[in-house]
């Protein structure tokens, strides 16, 4: 019996991988990991890694190749945005279905995305694309407010600010230029680091569809409603509830539209993870990501086959990885959600108190706290993580909101504040 191969190409080795090595032993597929780690040292968390650099594609793939002479490669998943366009082209050198590497470059650069969704007649904010080395003051002048500023090459919400006016505008994108300027965003190599999105900002309940894209027909594994407003100054996601509470007309309008801006920007095989908002003048898709939901976020799934057989979001994926269709499994019954425990202030953290008491909020099944004692904490707009994930099922969504926050309302995170620095 040959056993199936499935690379896996991630930026970090943390716990979403390690439910891909879950998902992958239940399945009995051999899981394959590449992740840009240290290549100096030898193996150093002992899971047989293959050691790349995304931001050079052509050693990359070079890599992955050769990996793949030793032994068959028979399917490649990416997980995270920075991993996609190295994965297509793998994809397309072993012979796998899979993306066009021009197409995954378009869904990871914002400017890109906006001009090919405009040119397929889909509605699209107003976009202006800024050096971060150029003069705020000359460029308000070209502004409609409210604007929302973003960098072109970060991702989660991180460095996303409103502004509503010329004052404020100045101070966002001076401290979206600072951003810009970390270690770990210089870190990159992504000449699009530089380049920041201004956007007019579209009013509106927002969305995530999680989906595959199946020889160029999507398929809906679940859409998400964020009941927190997402209106600034920072743009904070918090909790994912599934299903919506949204009238069916509405979703279908939402999947037809995530469909076709898959295929505007050339999107053809794998994982999409789509966010778009919806107001009064329709569905308006702010973008297609060719990679799956981050993060603990997709405990939060579960998928029923049709002899009734259980199935997780990472099993789903590892499946259509390997060229099975995945479009006869359907969601879970009853309603589900996560909460992404936000950052409430910097510091450092302590510890958290509470859980036993959130654990017992009827219909919470778990909490995970992900944050470690004395990391320092950054919330939104320059931090990029979460303090851990709340997850609840029940029988309609209104229940699953309710618990979530109950179970929120129960946790008290110690955090010692950060001392200011000398002079300021």
């Amino acid at each position: 019996m040959i056993v199936k191969r499935v690379l896996l190409l991630a930026t970090t080795t943390g716990y979403q991988t390690r439910m891909f090595g879950d998902a992958a032993e239940r399945l009995g597929v051999e899981l394959v990991f590449a992740t840009d780690r240290c290549d100096q040292l030898t193996d150093p968390w002992s899971d047989g890694a293959i050691p790349v650099r995304y931001h050079q594609e052509a050693t990359t793939v070079e890599t992955i190749i050769t990996e793949s002479e030793r032994s068959q490669i028979h399917g490649l998943l990416a997980i995270g945005d920075q991993p996609t366009v190295a994965a297509a082209y793998a994809a397309r050198l072993l012979g796998l279905t899979g993306n066009p590497p021009d197409a995954v470059k378009a869904a990871r650069d914002k400017r890109l995305t906006r001009e090919r969704l405009s040119a397929a007649g889909l509605s699209v904010p107003r976009v202006l694309v800024l050096s971060r080395f150029a003069d705020p003051g000359t460029a308000v002048e070209r502004l409609d407010f409210p604007v929302v500023l973003k960098p072109a090459v970060l991702t989660g919400s991180r460095g996303v600010m409103r502004a509503d006016d010329r004052d404020g505008f100045i101070a966002a994108f001076e401290r979206l230029g600072r951003l810009l300027e970390t270690d770990d965003v210089r870190a990159l190599h992504d000449p699009a680091s530089d380049v920041v999105i201004v956007e007019s900002f579209i009013p509106g309940r927002e969305f995530a569809l999680e989906g595959v894209l199946q020889k160029g027909e999507l398929h809906t594994l679940a859409i998400f409603e964020k009941p927190d407003p997402l209106d600034g100054p920072f743009f904070e996601e918090t909790i994912y509830i599934t299903p919506p509470r949204l009238q069916e007309r509405v979703q279908e309008l939402m999947r037809e539209e995530i469909a076709a801006a898959a295929r505007a920007l050339g999107l053809h095989h794998g994982p999409v993870h789509a966010e778009c908002r919806v107001n009064l003048d329709g569905v308006f898709v702010l973008e297609v990501a060719a990679r799956p939901i981050g993060g603990l976020c997709a405990r939060a799934l579960t998928f029923t086959g049709a002899e009734g057989e259980a199935s997780s979001l990472e099993e789903l994926l590892l499946r259509h990885a390997l060229g099975e269709r995945v479009d006869q499994w359907q969601p879970g019954s009853g309603a589900s959600g996560v909460m992404m425990i936000p950052i409430p202030e910097g510091g450092v953290y302590r510890r958290v108190e509470g859980i036993e008491r959130a654990r017992q909020v009827p219909d919470v099944w778990d909490i995970r706290i992900t944050a470690k004692p004395d990391q320092t904490l950054v919330p939104l707009p320059e931090g990029a993580s979460y303090l851990g994930f709340i997850f609840a099922r029940a029988k309609t969504s209104d229940a699953v909101e309710h618990a979530l926050r109950t179970a929120h309302t129960a946790l008290t995170f110690v955090v010692d504040r950060a001392l200011p620095l000398a002079g300021r």
